[in-house]
């Protein structure tokens, strides 16, 4: 019996076998390739946050680390993470942009997130517990790089914003229930408690990522699965082919050559009614006229030979190779000999898109240094208080595929720059939380949700104007990142602004609120957010300055 199951399990998981994999319409379609990668995403920010609050009594009671060092070691523990992320993202995004599949390194993404969450639930030395988590950083890189890269590969352009927002929801609710399930299990069940809900989110992790066919592999197995029909003309086209004696339409042996669309209708006439007869006078077109690729006869199929410039493209080579498709190969530029990175690293919209990235990665993260610590002081509030208060800023998340579908329609740029300026208000009125009661309680959390609608607004149209500065460039400049394209790498330094935005955001909120103060961290906060708005407005699908006629799924894509 177990024979069976196992037989029966690893035919569902294998996907390049002989025979055609079962459900194979259902494991490669769109919507559970992104309920994959939500759960991927999920998974890797829960196993980041539900550790958080169990980490200091693991080095106090596990690792012997002496109390006055605690403090120390949790934020080394949190550089190490940063750090990983921040080193790997890149690598990551380069390797998977040359890998054949993004399949593959999500699983060996996964295996390296239980290696590292084994590693931290037992280790019980401060070099286990490091290497645990340097394994978590380079985790969280293979799949916020190689992940948003395959959702780019399935959806494409046209809805990439609105499937962004539900990655943002992923995000959101990971980062507020982690910390909760966290404190709460580990009251209730103990320190193993806590990783064995780990370990069953990361089962189910390895169940959806293994299951899982690309869209690219599926249509191998379509096209081959598909039975090949011949059929010939309609009985219009046949009384047109046979009263055309004195046009130029070739016999399949004859010394005229066809283009691929007439080398399709010949060979249908050939197979249903027989040979076709052979042209009297050739079209005058096909004298004096610049040549370019074309296709031979029938009889010799795989060779290529010229036809005039007018009836194709210049720069058009003909794959005669049975299933292949016309393809444009433009002339290697300056530019396509760059390394991707440096290329994207070029383009003021890129650099524009990851300085607001890690803007409202900061903004979001600096509020978990300074809020609990805030409301336990004016309201008493004890941990189950102040993880729920975070609740606020989390649920206007949920609005962002609404918000991802309008930056699909109309763009990323008003998005962008208007939820930086509605979040400086906000921001600055959080000074007005300085003393206890219900009415402050109220107030807080009013602010809180205006803040996390005004975050939601600038996050879900950054995660799709990497996608769209991508198509914008290989528009203007095809074939600029080669046949696999630079999403994973783009992704990649996406990875390394918010990162960076989460280091940045709780050591500038702590410092500020120790040396001057509240009042001063929600001021500052506040200015950064309004002068975050100016790069957003102007350099947001491209430089705002200038025009472009082109346009790309509806709006104006902007320079790249």
């Amino acid at each position: 019996m177990s024979g069976h199951v196992t037989q029966g399990f690893l035919a569902l998981v294998k996907s390049d076998s002989e025979k055609l994999p079962p459900l194979l319409k259902q494991r490669s379609s769109k919507g559970f390739i992104l309920t994959t990668i939500c759960v991927a995403v999920f998974t890797d920010i829960f196993l980041y946050g539900i550790i958080v609050p169990v980490v200091p009594f693991a080095l106090r009671k596990r690792a012997n680390v002496a109390q006055q060092d605690v403090q120390h070691w949790v934020s080394v523990l949190l550089a190490v993470y940063g750090a990983a992320l921040l080193a790997s993202a890149p690598v990551c995004g380069f390797l998977a942009d040359r890998s054949t599949s993004r399949r593959l390194p999500l699983l060996v993404g996964l295996l390296a997130l239980a290696g590292a969450t084994l590693m931290l639930c037992f280790g019980r030395t401060i070099a286990v517990l490091v290497a645990g988590r340097l394994l978590q950083g380079i985790s969280a890189a293979i799949v916020w790089t190689v992940g948003l890269a395959l959702l780019v590969d399935t959806v494409g352009q046209k809805e990439i914003g609105q499937v962004m927002g539900y990655i943002s929801i992923s995000m959101s609710v990971s980062i507020l229930v982690a910390p909760l399930l966290g404190g709460v299990v580990y009251d209730r069940g103990g320190y193993y408690g806590v990783y064995y809900m780990a370990f069953a989110l990361i089962i189910v992790d390895i169940i959806l990522r293994t299951v899982m066919i690309e869209k690219k592999v599926a249509r191998k197995w379509e096209k081959a699965d598909e039975p090949m029909v011949v059929s010939g003309p309609s009985e219009k086209q046949k009384a047109s082919l046979s009263s055309r004696k004195d046009s130029w339409l070739p016999h399949p042996d004859s010394v005229l050559h066809m283009t691929l669309s007439e080398h399709k209708v010949a060979k249908k006439w050939t197979v249903e009614n027989g040979p076709i007869p052979e042209a009297t006078t050739p079209p005058e077109d096909l004298e004096n006229k610049p040549r370019s690729k074309r296709i031979a006869p029938l009889s010799n199929p795989d060779t290529i030979v010229e036809e005039p410039e007018s009836r194709s493209n210049s720069n058009a080579v003909l794959d005669c190779t049975p299933g292949a498709e016309a393809t444009s190969t433009p002339p290697p530029t300056e530019a396509g000999r760059r390394p991707p990175v440096v290329v994207l690293l070029s383009s003021r919209r890129l650099l524009s898109a990851l300085y607001c990235a890690l803007v409202q990665s900061a903004l979001l993260a600096a509020w978990d240094a300074v809020l609990p610590l805030r409301v336990a002081k004016l309201f008493g509030w004890r941990s189950l208080g102040a993880g729920l208060i975070f609740l606020p800023l989390v649920l206007p998340s949920f609005v962002a595929p609404l918000v991802g579908a309008f930056s699909d329609k109309y763009g990323s740029r008003i998005p962008t720059s208007l939820g930086f300026l509605l979040a400086t208000p906000f921001l600055i009125l959080l000074r007005l939380v300085e003393h206890g009661g219900r009415q402050q309680v109220v107030i807080l959390c009013v602010l809180l949700a205006l803040l996390g609608v005004s975050l939601t607004i600038v996050m879900t149209p950054l995660l799709a104007e990497i996608t769209y500065i991508l198509d914008a460039k290989e528009k203007h400049h095809p074939g600029l990142f080669g046949q696999k394209g630079a999403y994973a790498q783009a992704y990649g330094l996406f990875n390394c602004a918010f990162a960076g935005g989460m280091l940045v955001g709780p050591l500038w909120a702590g410092a500020v609120v120790d040396k001057q103060g509240w009042g001063t961290m929600c001021l500052t906060l506040g200015i950064l957010a309004v002068v975050s708005a100016i790069p957003a407005a102007l350099f947001t699908n491209g430089w705002i300055g200038q025009r472009f006629n082109r346009k790309m799924t509806g709006f104006d894509q902007g320079e790249a």
